[in-house]
């Protein structure tokens, strides 16, 4: 029998995975508590039976590659996973899908009263006690922001306000989402449309948004895209990157930086967190531009990132000097350290 996997992210003390466990017959739960990880000592449940795993590296790969991907794999069915805080969603579903589990779908739990303030802010991962690791640099932001914004189906626990349901609609328009309260988990994961990513990892080059969010603001959210043909000067894109950081849930998109033309760069942030990527070279020549699509949570930081990231793009002088300028290069050295490039 073929292993298949509903995951579910985000706190879970509502227990909407065990929600989701009872809907899935013929399923098992499992959750891993990765607190005691730096001593290389994983806590473990399968159903109601807990059991301690040591592992000779205290890391989330190793957790990944030598518990649950083996556990899953011997478990030969469907396991519903309650994925810990530490566990990036991503990195799950990569190693699922090379090891040729499939991902059924991902449901995403949001609280209500904590998401927005923790997707704009800049609080780290290690400062609230939920590092991976001591190198883990990852902020609550980015985490919470990429598991809505992932999920096939989203859960709200809580009194959802007009603000947060906005920023849903733009994240992840396609995904449906339903209150906890009164949740029917059967109807739910039967509205996930066919389309549905279900584990899928983009790659730097498909499409910046999945489905069509509405683009008007609503309640004071906006959105931005910017497309433009020239490319951005490095360091003025560089000075730029501040007015990403403050009211604005996210950040991602492609860009081209005119001192090094044949190399596309990835951005993305959320709340206070920000991630540069080297993807490497541009499919073709006519597929260089600039495409940022940004979620803010006011008016004027829309205008505001609108016109920082237009205001750093070469001026047509420039342009026409590209091959003869000199550019103060700070990606370089950038991408050359970042262990992502």
């Amino acid at each position: 029998m073929r292993t298949e996997v509903l995951l579910v992210a985000g706190p879970d003390d509502c227990g909407v995975a065990e929600e989701v466990w009872r809907a899935w017959h013929g399923s098992v739960l499992v959750r891993h508590d990765l607190r005691g990880l730096a001593d290389g000592v994983v806590r473990r449940w399968v159903d109601a039976e807990v059991e301690t795993v040591e592992l000779a590296h205290g890391c989330v790969s190793c957790t990944l590659r030598l518990d649950l991907v083996p556990l899953l794999e011997r478990i030969g069915g469907r396991a519903v996973v309650a994925l810990d805080p530490a566990l990036d969603l991503e990195h799950v579903c990569l190693a699922l899908d090379e090891a040729g589990i499939a991902v059924a779908g991902v449901v995403a739990v949001v609280d209500a009263r904590t998401w927005l303030a923790d997707a704009t802010g800049d609080e780290t991962m290690a400062e609230r006690g939920l590092a991976a690791a001591d190198t883990d640099e990852r902020t609550v932001a980015q985490v919470v922001v990429g598991q809505a914004e992932f999920a096939d189906a989203v859960v709200v626990d809580g009194t959802a306000d007009p603000v947060l349901d906005a920023v849903l609609d733009r994240l992840n328009p396609l995904a449906p989402r339903r209150a906890r309260s009164g949740l029917d988990v059967a109807e739910l994961l039967a509205a996930v449309p066919a389309d549905a990513r279900r584990g899928r990892v983009d790659d730097g080059f498909d499409p910046l948004v999945c489905g069509r969010p509405p683009l008007g603001s609503a309640h004071g959210v906006c959105v931005v895209r910017v497309a433009e043909s020239r490319p951005f000067h490095p360091m003025r894109l560089h000075l730029a990157f501040d007015c990403l950081l403050e009211d604005v849930v996210r950040v991602k998109g492609r860009v081209w930086v005119v001192s090094r033309p044949e190399a596309a760069l990835w951005v993305e942030s959320a709340g206070g967190g920000l991630v540069v990527h080297d993807l490497g070279p541009w499919p073709a020549p006519g597929d260089r531009a600039q495409e940022v699509f940004a979620i803010t949570t006011t008016p004027a930081a829309a205008e505001r990132v609108a016109g920082a990231l237009r205001a750093a793009l070469v001026t047509d002088e420039e342009l026409a000097l590209a091959d003869e300028l000199e550019f103060v290069d700070p990606f370089a050295e950038w991408c050359d350290e970042a262990e992502s490039c």
